[in-house]
């Protein structure tokens, strides 16, 4: 895009130049009376002010529209990043929910054997929770 704009304006100042210097050189090599040079002179430089107007609204209707373009992409590309940004989050929330759950049921699964285990140690007094080698 900057690229273009530069070629663009690159362009518009060859043209104004190149303008300017075929007036010149045509004043010049003309063989003409002073009235009709100025005569010549004021048609050409209202010639290339009508054209250096019209080359300026160009490129300012092109601006807008480069401006308009961007903008459009810059939107389009903040509307995917939302997107992306809500499934990532709804992805984490899920994932913490599993782990959350598999965490709650091994707890829980570790707290009824324990239960369990003393449960039985409690109803059988014989048999000593760690029996040593020695006895």
């Amino acid at each position: 895009m900057a690229q273009n704009d530069n070629d663009f304006t690159a362009f518009l100042a060859g043209f104004l130049v190149g303008g300017l210097v075929g007036a010149a050189v045509s004043l010049i090599l003309a063989p003409q009376s002073g009235e009709e040079t100025r005569k010549y002179i004021a048609d050409k430089s209202i010639e290339l002010k009508t054209t250096a107007q019209e080359t300026a609204e160009e490129t300012r209707l092109h601006a807008e529209e480069a401006a308009k373009a961007a903008r459009a992409r810059a939107e389009e590309a903040a509307k995917m990043a939302r997107e992306r940004a809500s499934e990532l989050a709804t992805k984490g929330q899920e994932a913490y929910d599993h782990t959350r759950e598999k965490v709650t049921k091994t707890v829980q699964e570790g707290i009824s054997t324990a239960r369990k285990t003393v449960s039985r140690q409690s109803s059988n007094p014989d048999s000593s929770p760690n029996p040593s080698p020695e006895e």
